[in-house]
């Protein structure tokens, strides 16, 4: 049975997941009192045996050392969370999957401007909301006949919705809003009300009201001002614990898996060291955006196309998408472009979905003012480039002036595929 300390910050929802695993399997899992978020993880010792310096992190007391909340989660627990077969181990993976790549992106984006986390932008949270219906409408209909998720207990597919969705059911979901989802509310309820759940996260409230942007939390924590969308200049402040939405119990956030998990003052431009160069991107976006692309739109960007500073690239998601529907992998490219938003001055890029519901491939096209993959330029940019392939291209190349046509225009041969969506960052 596994037992160690686990590092982390107080109501982390993805510590949360481990630490109620471990009332399942009955691992002797302790919190480490003394973390300091933003100090202990960047310590000399602690970089040693976590060089990511991310959390949440587990030690064990046989020195095995693990990060990653899902990978800490499967290791703390016992096997009846695993599944009682490979088929029901296979499902459960793909229900974290799809809490992790379909549910979390959105509920960041909606959440954490109500707790000043992050700045208000009115599109940006209309698309969250209507990602949450969407997913929420697929686990009702797929809870009608089932108390679980997968089988007939509580699995870490479980676990991971419920911690995924802890922040939305306590902040957002006022009672008008989850209505339609009986089931869902129903499965997140008791689960919520099982021992083992209530040991780590306490009495779950259901939200009575639609909690909005905090423009005054938001001021108090950056020291800026609160325009309703872009970015504000920021002051630097020292590390702090995550802000708490209530008074009467710290609630989890729906933090950002690869940052140090608090919220943190603008850094420098991460292509302000690159040369800026001749190409006027913004005028390329408004040409394309507002003119016919083939007859404008091509012809502009192979006219005023930067040779020396900026570079293009062909890309394909190398993930498996077997089983799942076709909404769900257009999901997975609008989180990408949420995740990327800071990206866009310097980028544009095009990507298809390719097949039908349950087979499907994506690809795409980009180009950004860099010439290396410029997704390494900051860590808010690796979530998802490490799903593709990604491949240089010679702008000169006949290969090249081709992807370009058909990737600009949505439109040509690609090898037999159908096109069945499609999605263009800029």
């Amino acid at each position: 049975m596994a037992a160690g300390t686990l590092y982390t910050y107080p109501q982390s929802f993805r510590a949360n997941k481990a630490l109620i695993a471990a009332q399942y399997s009955g691992a002797d899992v302790v919190v480490d009192s003394k973390f300091k978020l933003g100090e202990t993880n960047k310590s000399a010792d602690f970089l040693k045996k976590f060089p990511n310096g991310k959390v949440p992190a587990f030690e064990g007391k046989d020195g095995f050392v693990l990060t990653e909340s899902n990978a800490i989660a499967y290791y703390v627990s016992s096997s009846q969370l695993h599944g009682e077969n490979s088929k029901d181990a296979a499902l459960i993976q793909q229900w974290i999957s799809f809490s992790d790549n379909e549910v979390l992106p959105a509920a960041c984006t909606w959440v954490f401007p109500c707790l000043g986390i992050t700045q208000f932008n009115k599109q940006d949270t209309d698309r969250a909301k209507d990602q949450i219906k969407r997913v929420l409408t697929l686990l009702n209909d797929h809870l009608l006949t089932r108390t679980f998720v997968v089988g007939e207990r509580v699995t870490l597919a479980d676990i991971s919705l419920v911690c995924n969705l802890q922040a939305l059911y306590e902040q957002v979901l006022d009672p008008e809003f989850r209505k339609p989802y009986q089931n869902v509310n129903r499965w997140f309820t008791t689960a919520t009300n099982q021992p083992q759940f209530k040991k780590i996260l306490g009495e779950v409230k259901l939200a009575t009201k639609m909690a909005t942007f905090d423009a005054k939390k938001y001021q108090e924590l950056h020291g800026g001002a609160t325009g309703g969308s872009g970015d504000s200049k920021k002051k630097e402040k020292k590390p702090a614990q995550p802000p708490q939405p209530k008074k009467e119990k710290p609630a989890p956030k729906p933090e950002p898996e690869n940052e140090d998990d608090e919220p943190k003052s603008e850094s420098k431009d991460p292509f302000s060291v690159f040369p800026k160069g001749t190409m006027n991107l913004d005028e390329f976006k408004r040409v394309y955006s507002n003119q016919d692309i083939l007859t404008e739109a091509i012809p502009y960007f192979w006219k005023n196309f930067d040779r020396d500073n900026y570079s293009i690239w062909y890309c394909e998601y190398t993930e498996n998408l077997q089983g799942k529907m076709a909404f769900m992998v257009s999901n997975l490219v609008e989180g990408m472009f949420q995740r990327l938003d800071k990206f866009r001055k310097n980028a544009f890029g095009s990507m298809l979905i390719f097949g039908e519901s349950k087979n499907n491939s994506i690809a795409g096209l980009w180009f950004w003012r860099c010439p290396d993959l410029a997704f390494k330029l900051s860590p808010d940019w690796m979530v998802d480039y490490e799903s593709y392939s990604w491949r240089k291209l010679d702008p000169d190349s006949d290969e090249t002036k081709e992807l370009v046509k058909k990737y600009f225009l949505h439109d040509g041969d690609f090898g037999g595929k159908t096109i069945a969506d499609g999605k263009i960052f800029k």
